[in-house]
């Protein structure tokens, strides 16, 4: 019973009670085109010329359906009364939407869909008021003698079968209206559904929501993660000569106080990235401002740079950055504080960087998680055209080396 009168079976009556809406003009019109044939009579009084009349408005709307604006509108309706998810619908925003396949497929259901409503509305109209007729005809003289012929189809005995039969005119026509509505609930995905291109265009912009998620995840592991490396790293030396090593204690407070000030204001550059939605636009640290990373990045660093810097361009040069960032917090996660050596060549076609250090015989643990780093690098490198030509430990050291154009 639910899939005959439940809520969606009657939302997708007036769905279909639309279409009839939809069809009115085009059948009036038909009116018009086979009055000729009704002579001096009229062609809405005639069923084979209401046929006819039917058959000419058909093709009209088939027609009229080829406008842009007949996708759009029917995929709205669809989604308020067939109940049918909407990521199965496309409304033809994209390129692929404004085809002439895409417009070819709603012009199939626009048609299919006023067709089908125009038979149900006038079935809805009419065998409504005959099966009460029906059902009351054997409590009620009048009928018996009327003018539709009812006394000589239900005579004597008969009469008892015509409520019988009034309440089945009543059940097919709710059954009818109910397969109508499922046949347009099935249908509505293939003929108003993405188009190819459609498709293509969705894969591109989950992509690019990908992309930008993906940085800010690099962002944000690699500015915090390497913050919150060192941070724990001195405050772990602070707490341990707390009592006896007071100057160096002091220093390594300064270092986190200027450390999380700094990183504070990587994490609002990152957020502007995402408030703003602007990848290319934002701006974030660059090799120019390598100085105070290596200052405050709780390890001992020895740097050497060959050629220019500020000869990299900006979005090269934020990116290495971000690949020295992590480097450091992999020599503190695996190295602790053995010195590292780092070094920055900029030549004519390339920019290589080579973070070194020795590992301990037990490494220490400065902060749990971790484990995408050497994947965000790799990333990061891929996506400007380098690659990572090692990263992991030999022969007691950790060596990470990677080659960026310029």
């Amino acid at each position: 019973m639910r899939r005959l009168i439940g809520a969606r079976a009657r939302l997708r009556w007036v769905h279909l009670i639309l279409g009839g809406a939809l069809l009115m003009p085009y059948f009036l019109v038909g009116t018009v085109a086979v009055g000729p044939l009704a002579g001096s009579g009229s062609a809405l009084t005639s069923l084979p010329l209401q046929l006819a009349a039917f058959a000419v408005a058909l093709p009209l709307a088939a027609v009229t359906a080829l406008l842009p604006l007949a996708r759009p509108l029917s995929v709205f309706a669809v989604r308020a009364l067939c109940g049918i998810d909407g990521e199965l619908l496309a409304d033809g925003a994209g390129a692929g939407g404004r085809s002439w396949a895409a417009r070819v497929r709603t012009s199939g259901w626009f048609t299919l869909h006023v067709g089908l409503g125009g038979l149900v509305s006038g079935a809805t109209l009419a065998l409504p008021p005959f099966a009460l007729v029906l059902i009351a005809l054997p409590f009620s003289p009048g009928p018996h003698t009327s003018r539709y012929g009812l006394r000589q189809v239900f005579n004597g005995w008969r009469v008892l079968l015509a409520p019988a039969a009034g309440a089945a005119l009543l059940f097919a026509l709710v059954a009818c209206a109910a397969a109508a509505g499922a046949l347009l609930a099935r249908t509505a995905p293939v003929l108003l559904g993405p188009t190819p291109a459609d498709r293509l265009a969705a894969a591109e912009k989950r992509a690019a929501d990908l992309a930008v998620r993906n940085r800010l995840a690099r962002e944000l592991h690699d500015s915090v993660g390497h913050a919150l490396s060192a941070v724990t790293l001195q405050a772990g030396a602070a707490r341990r000569v707390l009592e006896t090593d007071v100057g160096f204690v002091r220093e390594a407070l300064t270092a986190i106080e200027e450390t999380a000030r700094r990183t504070v204001g990587e994490l609002d550059a990152v957020l502007g990235l995402l408030r703003e939605g602007d990848e290319e636009g934002t701006t974030g640290p660059t090799l120019e401002g390598l100085d105070g990373l290596l200052s405050h990045s709780g390890v001992r660093v020895a740097c050497t740079v060959t050629g220019d810097p500020a000869a990299v361009t900006a979005p090269v040069s934020r990116e290495a950055y971000r690949i020295v960032q992590e480097g450091l917090n992999n020599a503190l996660r695996h190295g602790g504080s053995s010195p590292v050596q780092l070094s920055i060549a900029v030549r004519e076609e390339e920019l290589e960087i080579t973070v070194e250090n020795p590992l301990p015989e037990q490494a220490p643990v400065v902060r749990p998680g971790g484990g995408r780093g050497l994947c965000g690098i790799a990333e990061r490198a891929a996506l400007l055209g380098g690659r990572v030509t090692a990263a992991g430990p030999r022969d007691g050291r950790w060596r990470l080396a990677v080659e960026l154009p310029r």
